[in-house]
């Protein structure tokens, strides 16, 4: 099995861009995309005129050339839209979405692996959230239609991925359990996707892309070896000190004087019992040195995974505002102020935050945005009296929430994620008073290795400054 010094962290809504996974990936490492909205991005930046057609020569090579027409048909505005006009809406999914918001899934997953491959044989991966769930099916689907190398997923169980992917390159249909709140006693909800139909065409890869779950806990590691109905190929074992989301801590746990939650003894993980496992595995979480990969290396490790370095590097999606001020942050002593905010995010995890002014993560800032859920990926299903599924959103206006039959204490302190991470990558929806959704930064709470990076680049650094700052010799 090819392995790699360096995993590229799958960060959320196009951080993780294809033009930074495609670089690493050109050094012999590992680049990973996300799927995370993928669909979004694809058209909103067709909204925006697909400077440089990028999106438009990867629909080019899509196997279903009536079905890419039709998205191009639909979003792409020449020159783009308006400044100060809103971006058109695409249909949100859930558990029974229709065919445009299958095929649009489907064709950005293909579009983001597809140039990410482009033009070299190196290897890729894309990185999916277990819990978003109901985009996974289609989302995977389309990636393997591009020929991706690795399929990455974290942020819940994935056990049923492996006989997702066995089920999808032989053409099948594919199924996992939908998990709902509060479902009734011995009822059991299910998502399914077939691709026969939906897509003309296409052929599926030769070779199975390999499963690499992003785990926290032994627990969680031996489980997914011992109990995924298909291979599990390595691990990705991540502490509590990444970027994005994290595992909430083990058992109650308190908060400290922050108001973030306390890790203790039993969130660190048995390096000995991951070994025992004999799977291939990489560590995760302010990993960004030479020193700290020959670490990883002594434990037994292949590598590790590296996000919030990248994050802040010239080929990542994030704004170049955001990134320059952040690599600032990061040169000057004691202005980093990292919140693992155990409220943030709709999902339940706790969510680390890099403060920043003029960003929601101030909460002034945020307390004058409407509450509203428009995007809809962090939604979480719910049964109904009748026993028929809705969506809700803990981040939506909390009248709303209450109404489909949430808690309104569960509405406290969260932040709309899918709008903020949108507007980091530089495409904040404009709303009906003309101001725009402001972003929310998230990297891990190590920014040492942005200082030692930049230190020596001279402020801005590429991700090729990366892999020459870490890679062994």
């Amino acid at each position: 099995m090819k392995t790699y010094q360096i995993i590229q962290g799958g960060m959320g809504a196009a951080v993780s861009s294809w033009q930074l996974a495609r670089r690493v990936s050109q050094r012999g490492e590992l680049g990973v995309v996300s799927s995370t909205a993928i669909d979004l991005v694809m058209v909103r930046i067709l909204q925006d005129g697909d400077e440089g057609g990028h999106v438009r020569r990867a629909l080019s090579a899509f196997p279903d050339q009536n079905v890419a027409k039709e998205i191009v048909d639909r979003y792409f505005i020449k020159g783009g839209k308006p400044a100060g006009k809103a971006y058109a809406a695409k249909p949100m999914i859930g558990e029974a979405p229709g065919r445009l918001a299958l095929q649009l899934i489907v064709v950005a997953n293909f579009m983001e692996v597809y140039l990410a491959k482009e033009g070299h044989d190196g290897s890729i991966g894309i990185n999916y959230l277990q819990k978003i769930q109901a985009p996974i099916l289609a989302g995977i689907y389309g990636a393997m239609l591009a020929d991706v190398d690795v399929i990455l997923v974290g942020a819940g169980i994935p056990l049923e991925i492996p006989a997702v992917i066995d089920a999808l390159r032989h053409g099948r249909e594919a199924e996992m359990s939908l998990y709902v709140h509060g479902a009734s006693k011995g009822v059991t909800h299910k998502l399914t996707f077939d691709p026969a139909g939906l897509i003309e065409g296409a052929v599926f890869p030769a070779e199975r892309p390999r499963f690499f779950p992003i785990v926290s806990s032994v627990t969680l590691a031996a489980m997914m070896v011992k109990k995924c109905a298909g291979k599990v190929d390595g691990l990705i074992v991540e502490n509590p000190t990444a970027g994005g989301h994290n595992a909430p801590p083990r058992g109650k746990a308190p908060l400290n004087e922050k108001g973030e939650p306390i890790y203790g003894p039993r969130d660190v993980v048995d390096m000995e019992a991951i070994r025992k496992l004999g799977v291939p595995f990489w560590l995760a979480g302010a990993y960004g040195s030479a020193d700290k990969l020959q670490e990883a290396r002594s434990q037994g490790a292949e590598g590790v995974q590296l996000g919030t370095v990248f994050a802040f590097c010239e080929e990542s999606g994030l704004r170049a505002d955001l990134k320059k001020k952040a690599v600032e942050m990061s040169l000057a002593d004691g202005a980093v102020d990292v919140f693992k905010d155990p409220l943030a995010s709709p999902t339940g995890f706790p969510f680390q935050v890099l403060k920043m002014e003029g960003t929601i993560s101030e909460s002034e800032v945020y307390g004058e945005r409407c509450r509203q859920c428009d995007l809809g990926y962090l939604r979480e299903p719910y049964e109904r009296e009748n026993g028929s599924l809705g969506w809700r959103c803990r981040s939506e206006d909390p009248e709303s929430y209450v109404k489909k039959g949430g808690k309104m204490e569960d509405t406290v302190g969260r932040k709309c994620l899918c709008n903020g991470l949108m507007a980091n990558i530089g495409l904040a929806q404009v709303r009906k008073d003309g101001k725009e959704e402001l972003p929310l930064v998230t990297c891990g709470e190590d920014l040492s290795c942005v200082a030692e990076v930049a230190g020596k680049a001279g402020n801005a650094y590429t991700a090729e400054d990366v892999l020459d700052h870490v890679l062994l010799k």
